[in-house]
């Protein structure tokens, strides 16, 4: 077993819609990044490649790098998963938190976890996604962006015997 933290964060600014997931949970709103600013997806990463020791986010998706610009993050997030299933691991089970004043994750849980489960290849009793707040402290709870923060475990891949 391995396990992995990640965490992202970005402030709001430009045209909606905010993503969280791959899932719409702001239609006016967006925020300012170089993909399409998923924090969700990019915090699962960043705790994938971490459990597997396999470097950072970043890294792999430079904010330089022209292909990276408006890059759609679940598409990102399923090469990260590709390359953790090559070195020999699996998603067990993954705990994410969105820190955020107004946008709120519970009218959106179910298709959250249900896009991450798809995109990690597990089912959906193996992610968890829930939402908080800092009542009002910080630059989260002025409104002025968001974050998230994930923990992920992986296990080794078992392969499966022909026949």
């Amino acid at each position: 077993m391995r396990v992995g933290w990640g965490a992202d964060a970005h402030r709001f600014g430009g045209v909606g819609p905010t993503l969280l997931g791959g899932v719409v949970v702001d239609a006016a709103r967006g925020v300012e990044a170089t993909s399409d600013g998923d924090v969700l997806a990019h915090a699962v990463a960043d705790a994938l490649l971490g459990a597997a020791a396999l470097g950072d986010l970043g890294a792999l998706f430079p904010s330089g790098d022209p292909r990276s610009a408006g890059a759609n993050s679940m598409d990102l997030l399923a090469e990260v998963v590709g390359r953790v299933a090559a070195a020999g691991y699996r998603v067990g089970s993954l705990d994410a938190t969105v820190i955020a004043e107004r946008v709120r994750v519970a009218p959106h849980r179910e298709a959250i976890r249900g896009r991450l489960a798809a995109v990690l290849g597990t089912g959906l009793d193996a992610v968890s996604v829930k939402g908080t707040s800092t009542d009002g402290l910080g630059f989260l709870g002025r409104d002025e962006g968001l974050a998230a923060v994930v923990v992920a475990v992986l296990l080794e891949r078992q392969e499966q015997a022909p026949g």
